[in-house]
């Protein structure tokens, strides 16, 4: 019996694309119906609180648009998005309905999230979900996401989701029945049962997205995100869509990821782990010293030189004089206003273009240091 998966009141449950549909493309109704069976027995049978992350949107668009495969583009991939979405939804919707349990539909951009306001909304937005007994269901906005669309196939944002609603637990289900410490087509390869720490799997090799062609992720990504929740003190169940009852019922299925570290600020995870940089700015070796030594903010005075095209609000990354990226923030000013701030201190700035530029060019609450 795992502990963490029995106690667990509010849980994420992410569905990979080829657990939803089949290799040409199109939903598979008996997989969703499958699904949706067991998420509403543990939904009524224990006060649980279920929240779906659900790929599928760009497999279920595939063959009412005659397309065969995945397309590589980013505007068919759009195209098959805004088609998709709505069968998904529906087939979720009337599926729920058998059991008289009404879904809400969440679309989430990883903008959304490292941005104040959009990441504020979010949070109220699934919260009240929740409280009026509907189940939300998420997934990447695929029609307007540019970079984001590769995402890693959902994987990253239902960590990033977990960590949002402030769950108990995150279940992984995909076509793979766990992390195996080889290939799980050969023999000898077995499966590996629980991973208290990264020094658990360093020896393994991860490997990439399957054969079916219809998703993006792998292994590699539902390991990164398992990394993410369980370092934000969330438990993680990795395991085939066909387990998804024994490892909700905390049976010994599956690969299970204890937890590692504990809560931090939800946005800064979202900035660290699910932001775009749109830009650089390099800092003298002072800067660098006070916001990664000191956890100072960043102010004019200590910033070298001003690279990319961003707005204020968009996170950069913030380099040293090497290059080397030490970490990330959300600026305060648009890259056409820095290089007038370059090296100045706030006081001047302030007497000279007003009150306006008496502040820091990253905050020390919208920062996040970067590993070495």
């Amino acid at each position: 019996m795992r502990q963490g998966v029995a106690e667990a009141r509010r849980i994420v449950v992410k569905i990979g694309s080829s657990s939803l549909t089949t290799a040409e493309g199109g939903l598979d109704a008996d997989r969703v119906d499958a699904l949706v069976d067991v998420l509403t027995k543990v939904r009524n049978g224990g006060a649980k609180e279920i929240v779906l992350v659900s790929s599928g949107a760009i497999a279920a668009g595939l063959a009412p648009l005659g397309l065969r495969r995945r397309p590589k583009d980013l505007a068919r991939q759009q195209a098959a998005a805004s088609v998709g979405q709505g069968l998904l939804v529906a087939r979720y919707t009337a599926s729920f309905a058998r059991y008289g349990v009404r879904v809400g539909q969440v679309l989430l951009t990883s903008d959304d999230m490292a941005r104040r306001a959009h990441h504020r909304n979010a949070s109220r937005t699934l919260d009240q979900l929740l409280a009026m007994g509907a189940l939300p269901v998420v997934n990447e906005n695929d029609t307007v996401a540019t970079d984001e669309i590769r995402f890693g196939d959902n994987d990253r944002l239902a960590a990033l989701v977990a960590h949002l609603v402030h769950a108990d637990l995150l279940v992984l289900l995909s076509d793979v029945d766990g992390l195996y410490d080889g290939d799980p087509a050969k023999p000898g390869s077995s499966r590996i049962s629980e991973v208290r720490g990264p020094a658990d799997i360093a020896h393994v090799k991860i490997g990439s997205a399957g054969k079916a062609g219809v998703g993006t992720g792998g292994m590699v990504t539902k390991v990164e995100a398992a990394g993410i929740a369980a370092a934000a003190g969330i438990p993680v169940v990795l395991t085939s869509a066909v387990h998804a009852a024994d490892a909700l019922a905390a049976r010994d299925t599956g690969t299970y990821f204890h937890r590692t570290g504990r809560r931090s600020a939800d946005r800064l995870l979202w900035l660290q782990h699910a932001s775009t940089p749109q830009g650089a700015l390099t800092l003298d070796d002072g800067a660098v010293k006070a916001v990664v030594e000191g956890r100072k903010s960043l102010l004019p005075a200590g910033i070298a030189a001003v690279e990319g095209e961003f707005n204020a609000g968009d996170p950069v990354e913030l380099r040293d004089t090497t290059g080397r990226a030490v970490a990330r923030g959300l600026v305060n000013f648009d890259a056409k206003e820095i290089p007038q701030l370059i090296g100045r201190s706030t006081r001047e700035l302030a007497r000279e273009l007003g009150p306006a530029y008496e502040r820091e060019v990253v905050h020390r609450d919208d920062l996040v240091l970067l590993r070495a």
